[in-house]
Protein backbone atom coordinates (compact mmCIF):
# COMPACT_ATOMS: atom_id res chain seq x y z
CA UNK A 1 0.00 0.00 0.00
CA UNK A 2 2.67 2.14 0.37
CA UNK A 3 3.64 2.18 -3.19
CA UNK A 4 0.40 2.83 -4.20
CA UNK A 5 0.08 5.89 -1.70
CA UNK A 6 3.30 7.26 -3.29
CA UNK A 7 2.26 7.01 -6.90
CA UNK A 8 -1.11 8.43 -5.46
CA UNK A 9 0.82 11.57 -4.67
CA UNK A 10 3.38 11.69 -7.25
CA UNK A 11 0.58 13.53 -9.09
CA UNK A 12 -1.35 15.57 -6.52
CA UNK A 13 -0.84 15.62 -3.44
CA UNK A 14 -4.11 13.82 -1.85
CA UNK A 15 -5.24 16.37 -0.03
CA UNK A 16 -5.26 19.00 -2.85
CA UNK A 17 -6.92 15.85 -4.66
CA UNK A 18 -9.45 15.80 -1.88
CA UNK A 19 -10.29 19.37 -1.19
CA UNK A 20 -10.52 20.28 -4.86
CA UNK A 21 -12.99 17.10 -5.23
CA UNK A 22 -15.14 18.27 -2.12
CA UNK A 23 -15.62 22.14 -3.50
CA UNK A 24 -16.91 20.40 -6.93
CA UNK A 25 -19.32 18.16 -4.10
CA UNK A 26 -20.12 21.15 -2.68
CA UNK A 27 -21.11 23.04 -5.79
CA UNK A 28 -22.69 20.04 -7.12
CA UNK A 29 -24.76 19.79 -4.03
CA UNK A 30 -25.95 23.51 -3.54
CA UNK A 31 -27.14 23.33 -7.63
CA UNK A 32 -30.90 22.60 -7.03
CA UNK A 33 -31.43 26.04 -6.39
CA UNK A 34 -29.70 27.56 -9.30
CA UNK A 35 -29.88 24.57 -12.38
CA UNK A 36 -32.58 24.58 -15.31
CA UNK A 37 -35.11 21.95 -15.42
CA UNK A 38 -34.15 18.90 -16.74
CA UNK A 39 -36.93 16.33 -18.25
CA UNK A 40 -36.30 12.81 -16.69
CA UNK A 41 -34.70 10.64 -19.64
CA UNK A 42 -38.47 8.75 -20.50
CA UNK A 43 -39.58 12.05 -21.09
CA UNK A 44 -36.65 13.60 -22.88
CA UNK A 45 -36.75 13.28 -26.76
CA UNK A 46 -33.05 12.85 -27.09
CA UNK A 47 -33.42 9.39 -25.81
CA UNK A 48 -36.01 8.08 -27.96
CA UNK A 49 -34.68 4.86 -30.10
CA UNK A 50 -34.29 5.90 -33.97
CA UNK A 51 -35.90 4.40 -36.56
CA UNK A 52 -32.94 3.26 -37.78
CA UNK A 53 -31.03 1.93 -34.73
CA UNK A 54 -30.69 -2.07 -35.99
CA UNK A 55 -28.32 0.00 -39.14
CA UNK A 56 -25.79 1.12 -36.84
CA UNK A 57 -22.73 -1.03 -35.72
CA UNK A 58 -22.24 -1.57 -31.38
CA UNK A 59 -20.96 1.32 -29.80
CA UNK A 60 -21.82 3.55 -32.76
CA UNK A 61 -23.02 7.32 -32.08
CA UNK A 62 -26.62 7.94 -32.91
CA UNK A 63 -26.45 11.12 -31.33
CA UNK A 64 -24.59 13.05 -29.11
CA UNK A 65 -25.26 16.60 -27.58
CA UNK A 66 -22.76 19.21 -25.02
CA UNK A 67 -24.01 19.88 -21.27
CA UNK A 68 -22.52 21.24 -18.47
CA UNK A 69 -22.24 19.26 -16.27
CA UNK A 70 -24.35 19.11 -13.22
CA UNK A 71 -25.72 21.85 -14.81
CA UNK A 72 -23.01 23.91 -13.66
CA UNK A 73 -20.40 26.07 -14.22
CA UNK A 74 -17.02 23.58 -13.83
CA UNK A 75 -14.12 23.47 -15.58
CA UNK A 76 -14.71 19.99 -17.42
CA UNK A 77 -16.53 19.82 -21.33
CA UNK A 78 -19.06 16.96 -20.61
CA UNK A 79 -21.43 15.31 -23.58
CA UNK A 80 -24.31 12.66 -23.25
CA UNK A 81 -24.25 10.60 -26.44
CA UNK A 82 -26.36 8.17 -27.44
CA UNK A 83 -25.31 4.88 -29.32
CA UNK A 84 -26.56 1.40 -30.56
CA UNK A 85 -25.74 -1.27 -28.03
CA UNK A 86 -27.77 -4.73 -27.26
CA UNK A 87 -29.98 -6.23 -24.74
CA UNK A 88 -29.23 -9.55 -23.27
CA UNK A 89 -31.65 -10.79 -26.25
CA UNK A 90 -30.01 -9.42 -28.75
CA UNK A 91 -31.84 -6.84 -29.44
CA UNK A 92 -30.69 -3.31 -30.67
CA UNK A 93 -31.50 -0.71 -27.94
CA UNK A 94 -30.06 3.08 -27.49
CA UNK A 95 -27.68 3.25 -24.95
CA UNK A 96 -26.65 6.68 -23.00
CA UNK A 97 -23.72 7.66 -21.68
CA UNK A 98 -21.54 10.84 -20.62
CA UNK A 99 -18.52 11.48 -21.49
CA UNK A 100 -16.36 14.09 -19.25
CA UNK A 101 -12.71 15.60 -20.34
CA UNK A 102 -11.41 18.15 -17.94
CA UNK A 103 -10.45 21.90 -19.60
CA UNK A 104 -6.75 21.17 -19.83
CA UNK A 105 -4.43 19.72 -21.92
CA UNK A 106 -3.05 16.28 -21.31
CA UNK A 107 0.46 16.68 -20.01
CA UNK A 108 1.56 13.05 -19.72
CA UNK A 109 2.92 10.91 -22.14
CA UNK A 110 1.23 9.09 -24.79
CA UNK A 111 -2.48 9.87 -25.38
CA UNK A 112 -4.82 11.19 -22.32
CA UNK A 113 -6.15 8.06 -20.50
CA UNK A 114 -9.74 6.83 -20.51
CA UNK A 115 -11.21 6.24 -17.45
CA UNK A 116 -14.68 3.79 -17.88
CA UNK A 117 -16.16 5.09 -14.49
CA UNK A 118 -19.42 2.57 -13.65
CA UNK A 119 -21.48 4.70 -10.76
CA UNK A 120 -23.89 2.14 -9.08
CA UNK A 121 -27.17 2.71 -10.92
CA UNK A 122 -29.59 0.82 -8.51
CA UNK A 123 -32.59 1.43 -9.69
CA UNK A 124 -35.71 0.26 -11.81
CA UNK A 125 -36.83 3.95 -13.72
CA UNK A 126 -35.18 6.16 -15.98
CA UNK A 127 -34.61 8.75 -13.04
CA UNK A 128 -32.05 6.95 -11.49
CA UNK A 129 -29.64 6.51 -14.46
CA UNK A 130 -26.39 8.73 -13.83
CA UNK A 131 -26.63 11.14 -17.21
CA UNK A 132 -30.07 12.29 -15.71
CA UNK A 133 -28.21 13.27 -12.72
CA UNK A 134 -24.51 14.66 -14.76
CA UNK A 135 -27.19 16.57 -16.53
CA UNK A 136 -28.51 18.18 -13.63
CA UNK A 137 -31.46 16.08 -12.65
CA UNK A 138 -32.22 17.18 -8.96
CA UNK A 139 -34.06 13.71 -7.45
CA UNK A 140 -33.67 11.70 -4.44
CA UNK A 141 -32.61 8.56 -6.98
CA UNK A 142 -29.68 10.60 -8.05
CA UNK A 143 -27.54 10.21 -4.46
CA UNK A 144 -25.48 7.28 -6.09
CA UNK A 145 -24.18 9.73 -8.83
CA UNK A 146 -23.84 12.66 -6.58
CA UNK A 147 -21.69 10.43 -3.30
CA UNK A 148 -19.51 9.50 -6.46
CA UNK A 149 -18.66 13.01 -7.43
CA UNK A 150 -15.42 12.72 -5.13
CA UNK A 151 -14.59 10.01 -7.63
CA UNK A 152 -15.23 11.57 -10.75
CA UNK A 153 -13.15 14.79 -9.61
CA UNK A 154 -9.92 12.92 -8.55
CA UNK A 155 -10.00 10.99 -12.34
CA UNK A 156 -10.36 14.53 -13.88
CA UNK A 157 -7.97 15.98 -11.80
CA UNK A 158 -5.36 13.60 -12.60
CA UNK A 159 -6.24 14.55 -16.24
CA UNK A 160 -7.89 11.50 -17.13
CA UNK A 161 -11.32 11.32 -19.57
CA UNK A 162 -13.89 9.81 -17.96
CA UNK A 163 -17.07 7.62 -19.72
CA UNK A 164 -20.39 6.89 -17.40
CA UNK A 165 -22.86 5.39 -19.04
CA UNK A 166 -26.47 4.45 -18.09
CA UNK A 167 -25.26 0.37 -17.96
CA UNK A 168 -28.88 -0.90 -17.14
CA UNK A 169 -30.37 0.49 -20.61
CA UNK A 170 -33.71 1.97 -21.35
CA UNK A 171 -35.69 -0.42 -19.61
CA UNK A 172 -33.60 0.27 -16.22
CA UNK A 173 -32.85 -3.60 -16.20
CA UNK A 174 -30.88 -4.00 -12.44
CA UNK A 175 -29.19 -7.10 -11.84
CA UNK A 176 -28.92 -8.34 -15.92
CA UNK A 177 -25.03 -9.29 -16.49
CA UNK A 178 -24.89 -9.31 -20.08
CA UNK A 179 -26.76 -6.44 -20.53
CA UNK A 180 -24.57 -3.96 -17.93
CA UNK A 181 -21.58 -5.43 -19.37
CA UNK A 182 -22.38 -4.73 -22.86
CA UNK A 183 -24.07 -1.44 -21.81
CA UNK A 184 -20.29 -0.53 -20.64
CA UNK A 185 -18.11 -2.15 -23.54
CA UNK A 186 -20.55 -0.04 -26.11
CA UNK A 187 -20.54 3.02 -24.30
CA UNK A 188 -16.73 3.36 -24.44
CA UNK A 189 -16.97 2.48 -28.35
CA UNK A 190 -19.14 6.00 -28.36
CA UNK A 191 -16.78 7.62 -26.29
CA UNK A 192 -14.02 6.41 -28.56
CA UNK A 193 -15.85 7.80 -31.53
CA UNK A 194 -16.60 11.11 -29.90
CA UNK A 195 -12.72 11.26 -29.39
CA UNK A 196 -12.85 14.55 -27.73
CA UNK A 197 -10.13 16.26 -25.56
CA UNK A 198 -7.15 14.25 -27.37
CA UNK A 199 -8.68 10.86 -26.22
CA UNK A 200 -6.80 8.51 -29.12
CA UNK A 201 -6.98 4.67 -30.86
CA UNK A 202 -3.77 4.82 -28.27
CA UNK A 203 -5.61 5.91 -25.21
CA UNK A 204 -4.86 3.48 -22.19
CA UNK A 205 -8.12 2.51 -21.01
CA UNK A 206 -9.11 2.26 -17.49
CA UNK A 207 -12.72 0.23 -15.99
CA UNK A 208 -13.44 1.27 -12.02
CA UNK A 209 -16.68 0.86 -10.38
CA UNK A 210 -18.03 -0.40 -6.35
CA UNK A 211 -20.64 -2.33 -5.42
CA UNK A 212 -22.98 -2.30 -8.17
CA UNK A 213 -20.89 -0.39 -10.20
CA UNK A 214 -18.66 -3.45 -10.09
CA UNK A 215 -21.16 -5.81 -11.02
CA UNK A 216 -21.20 -3.68 -14.51
CA UNK A 217 -17.28 -3.39 -14.55
CA UNK A 218 -16.85 -7.19 -14.25
CA UNK A 219 -19.46 -8.37 -16.59
CA UNK A 220 -17.97 -5.76 -19.21
CA UNK A 221 -14.56 -7.46 -18.53
CA UNK A 222 -16.53 -11.00 -18.96
CA UNK A 223 -18.04 -10.62 -22.32
CA UNK A 224 -14.80 -8.30 -23.53
CA UNK A 225 -13.03 -10.74 -24.87
CA UNK A 226 -15.65 -12.29 -26.99
CA UNK A 227 -18.46 -9.19 -27.16
CA UNK A 228 -15.87 -6.27 -27.65
CA UNK A 229 -11.93 -7.61 -28.73
CA UNK A 230 -11.48 -4.22 -29.97
CA UNK A 231 -12.10 -3.22 -25.99
CA UNK A 232 -8.80 -3.97 -24.36
CA UNK A 233 -8.43 -2.70 -20.79
CA UNK A 234 -5.07 -1.56 -19.45
CA UNK A 235 -5.95 -2.24 -16.36
CA UNK A 236 -9.67 -2.56 -14.03
CA UNK A 237 -10.29 -2.09 -10.46
CA UNK A 238 -13.47 -3.11 -8.71
CA UNK A 239 -14.46 -2.78 -4.50
CA UNK A 240 -17.80 -4.25 -2.72
CA UNK A 241 -18.03 -6.87 -4.88
CA UNK A 242 -21.69 -8.01 -5.56
CA UNK A 243 -21.68 -11.99 -5.43
CA UNK A 244 -24.35 -14.42 -4.62
CA UNK A 245 -26.88 -12.40 -4.73
CA UNK A 246 -29.63 -14.56 -2.59
CA UNK A 247 -26.67 -14.17 0.15
CA UNK A 248 -27.10 -10.51 -0.07
CA UNK A 249 -30.71 -10.38 -0.21
CA UNK A 250 -30.86 -12.78 2.89
CA UNK A 251 -28.20 -10.38 4.50
CA UNK A 252 -30.09 -7.71 4.77
CA UNK A 253 -34.14 -8.76 4.63
CA UNK A 254 -35.06 -7.32 8.15
CA UNK A 255 -32.32 -4.57 8.55
CA UNK A 256 -32.05 -0.85 7.53
CA UNK A 257 -30.59 -1.89 4.95
CA UNK A 258 -33.93 -4.08 3.86
CA UNK A 259 -35.26 -1.87 0.82
CA UNK A 260 -32.07 -3.38 -1.01
CA UNK A 261 -33.74 -7.14 -0.74
CA UNK A 262 -36.57 -5.44 -2.38
CA UNK A 263 -34.91 -3.80 -5.15
CA UNK A 264 -33.22 -7.24 -5.79
CA UNK A 265 -36.61 -9.17 -5.68
CA UNK A 266 -38.39 -6.94 -7.68
CA UNK A 267 -36.07 -6.83 -10.15
CA UNK A 268 -35.78 -10.74 -10.32
CA UNK A 269 -39.75 -10.34 -10.85
CA UNK A 270 -39.70 -7.79 -13.64
CA UNK A 271 -36.61 -9.55 -15.85
CA UNK A 272 -38.25 -13.11 -15.05
CA UNK A 273 -41.61 -13.03 -15.56
CA UNK A 274 -41.74 -17.12 -16.75
CA UNK A 275 -39.42 -17.83 -13.49
CA UNK A 276 -42.62 -17.83 -11.44
CA UNK A 277 -41.79 -15.35 -8.42
CA UNK A 278 -44.87 -12.96 -9.09
CA UNK A 279 -47.20 -15.87 -8.01
CA UNK A 280 -45.48 -16.84 -5.26
CA UNK A 281 -46.15 -13.35 -3.89
CA UNK A 282 -49.18 -12.03 -1.42
CA UNK A 283 -51.82 -9.08 -2.51
CA UNK A 284 -49.10 -6.66 -0.43
CA UNK A 285 -46.20 -8.19 -2.27
CA UNK A 286 -48.34 -7.74 -5.95
CA UNK A 287 -49.33 -3.67 -5.05
CA UNK A 288 -45.92 -3.13 -4.01
CA UNK A 289 -44.40 -4.47 -7.47
CA UNK A 290 -47.29 -2.33 -8.88
CA UNK A 291 -46.13 0.80 -6.77
CA UNK A 292 -42.33 0.21 -7.27
CA UNK A 293 -42.36 -0.51 -10.45
CA UNK A 294 -40.01 2.10 -11.36
CA UNK A 295 -38.36 3.18 -8.20
CA UNK A 296 -34.86 3.77 -7.06
CA UNK A 297 -32.52 1.87 -4.66
CA UNK A 298 -32.90 5.07 -2.16
CA UNK A 299 -36.44 5.41 -2.62
CA UNK A 300 -36.74 2.07 -1.62
CA UNK A 301 -34.44 1.57 1.47
CA UNK A 302 -36.79 4.98 2.88
CA UNK A 303 -39.60 2.76 2.00
CA UNK A 304 -39.02 -0.59 3.58
CA UNK A 305 -37.14 -0.03 6.70
CA UNK A 306 -36.44 -3.13 8.40
CA UNK A 307 -39.04 -4.99 6.47
CA UNK A 308 -39.17 -8.87 5.50
CA UNK A 309 -39.90 -10.33 2.62
CA UNK A 310 -42.08 -13.16 3.89
CA UNK A 311 -44.39 -10.67 4.52
CA UNK A 312 -44.95 -10.09 1.25
CA UNK A 313 -45.21 -13.29 0.20
CA UNK A 314 -47.17 -16.67 0.28
CA UNK A 315 -44.45 -18.82 0.01
CA UNK A 316 -42.08 -18.70 3.20
CA UNK A 317 -38.50 -18.66 2.73
CA UNK A 318 -38.33 -17.09 -1.29
CA UNK A 319 -34.98 -16.13 -1.27
CA UNK A 320 -33.75 -19.90 -0.69
CA UNK A 321 -36.34 -20.98 -3.12
CA UNK A 322 -35.10 -23.10 -6.17
CA UNK A 323 -36.75 -20.55 -8.50
CA UNK A 324 -35.20 -17.49 -7.19
CA UNK A 325 -31.96 -19.17 -7.51
CA UNK A 326 -32.62 -20.25 -10.89
CA UNK A 327 -33.63 -16.74 -11.49
CA UNK A 328 -30.54 -15.05 -9.98
CA UNK A 329 -27.78 -18.18 -11.01
CA UNK A 330 -27.09 -16.84 -14.63
CA UNK A 331 -25.90 -12.95 -13.11
CA UNK A 332 -23.53 -14.47 -10.56
CA UNK A 333 -19.96 -13.13 -12.03
CA UNK A 334 -17.11 -16.08 -12.34
CA UNK A 335 -17.46 -17.80 -15.73
CA UNK A 336 -15.30 -15.83 -17.61
CA UNK A 337 -11.72 -14.09 -15.70
CA UNK A 338 -10.84 -10.61 -16.75
CA UNK A 339 -8.17 -10.76 -19.38
CA UNK A 340 -6.74 -7.45 -17.97
CA UNK A 341 -4.76 -6.97 -14.89
CA UNK A 342 -7.44 -6.35 -11.95
CA UNK A 343 -7.46 -5.01 -8.68
CA UNK A 344 -10.21 -6.08 -6.59
CA UNK A 345 -10.99 -4.68 -2.67
CA UNK A 346 -14.00 -5.85 -0.32
CA UNK A 347 -14.08 -5.01 3.64
CA UNK A 348 -13.72 -7.91 6.18
CA UNK A 349 -17.21 -6.83 7.51
CA UNK A 350 -19.32 -5.81 4.76
CA UNK A 351 -22.84 -5.54 5.65
CA UNK A 352 -24.55 -5.13 2.55
CA UNK A 353 -22.53 -7.87 0.41
CA UNK A 354 -21.18 -10.80 2.65
CA UNK A 355 -17.28 -11.17 1.85
CA UNK A 356 -17.80 -15.26 1.71
CA UNK A 357 -18.91 -14.26 -2.12
CA UNK A 358 -16.22 -11.82 -2.61
CA UNK A 359 -13.73 -14.90 -1.64
CA UNK A 360 -15.68 -17.70 -3.51
CA UNK A 361 -15.62 -15.32 -6.73
CA UNK A 362 -12.07 -14.66 -6.36
CA UNK A 363 -11.25 -17.91 -6.12
CA UNK A 364 -12.80 -19.01 -9.18
CA UNK A 365 -10.87 -16.11 -10.87
CA UNK A 366 -7.53 -17.07 -9.85
CA UNK A 367 -8.30 -20.85 -10.61
CA UNK A 368 -8.75 -19.31 -14.21
CA UNK A 369 -4.97 -17.94 -14.17
CA UNK A 370 -6.08 -14.04 -14.02
CA UNK A 371 -3.63 -11.41 -13.10
CA UNK A 372 -5.04 -10.44 -9.31
CA UNK A 373 -4.16 -7.77 -6.71
CA UNK A 374 -6.43 -8.20 -3.99
CA UNK A 375 -7.23 -6.33 -0.37
CA UNK A 376 -8.97 -7.54 2.70
CA UNK A 377 -9.78 -4.19 4.19
CA UNK A 378 -9.96 -3.65 7.75
CA UNK A 379 -12.48 -0.39 7.05
CA UNK A 380 -15.73 -1.11 8.90
CA UNK A 381 -18.84 -1.44 6.22
CA UNK A 382 -19.68 -1.00 3.06
CA UNK A 383 -19.78 2.67 2.31
CA UNK A 384 -16.91 3.74 4.55
CA UNK A 385 -14.77 0.83 2.58
CA UNK A 386 -15.86 2.18 -1.04
CA UNK A 387 -14.17 6.10 0.20
CA UNK A 388 -11.34 4.55 2.72
CA UNK A 389 -10.12 1.94 -0.30
CA UNK A 390 -10.36 4.94 -3.40
CA UNK A 391 -7.05 5.80 -3.46
CA UNK A 392 -5.69 2.19 -3.88
CA UNK A 393 -7.90 1.93 -6.36
CA UNK A 394 -6.61 5.06 -8.61
CA UNK A 395 -3.69 4.60 -7.97
CA UNK A 396 -3.55 0.74 -9.31
CA UNK A 397 -5.24 2.50 -12.74
CA UNK A 398 -2.37 5.34 -12.75
CA UNK A 399 -0.05 2.61 -12.95
CA UNK A 400 -1.41 0.83 -15.69
CA UNK A 401 -1.95 3.86 -17.61
CA UNK A 402 1.84 4.32 -17.33
CA UNK A 403 2.46 0.94 -18.64
CA UNK A 404 4.03 -0.65 -15.26
CA UNK A 405 3.94 -4.38 -15.09
CA UNK A 406 1.85 -6.40 -12.86
CA UNK A 407 3.55 -9.73 -11.44
CA UNK A 408 1.50 -12.43 -12.34
CA UNK A 409 -0.90 -15.10 -10.90
CA UNK A 410 -3.28 -13.25 -7.28
CA UNK A 411 -1.86 -11.41 -5.18
CA UNK A 412 -2.60 -10.60 -1.82
CA UNK A 413 -2.42 -7.03 -0.05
Amino acid sequence: MKILRGRWRATAPAWVLAAVAMVISASVMMAPAAGAYVPRPDADPFYAAPADLADYPDGAITRSRQIPLYGLPLPVSAWQVQYRTNDASDRPVPGMTTVMVPNLPWFGPGERPLLSYQIAEDGLGSQCAPSYALRGGWEIGGISTWIDTPFLAAALLRGWAVVTSDYEGPQSRFLDGVNSGRGVLDGIRAARALAPGGIGPRSPLGAWGYSGGAFATLWAAQLQPDYAPDVRFAGITSGGVPANWPAIAQGVDGTVQAGLTMLVLLAVAQNNPDAGIVEMLNDRGRRMLAEDATACGLDLIVKYLNARVDDYTIEPNLLSHPSFRAATDPQELGAGAPRAPTYLYHSTTDDVIPVAGFTELLDRYCAQGADISFVYSLLPSHNPTAAGEAAGAMGYLADRFAGLPVAPGCHGG
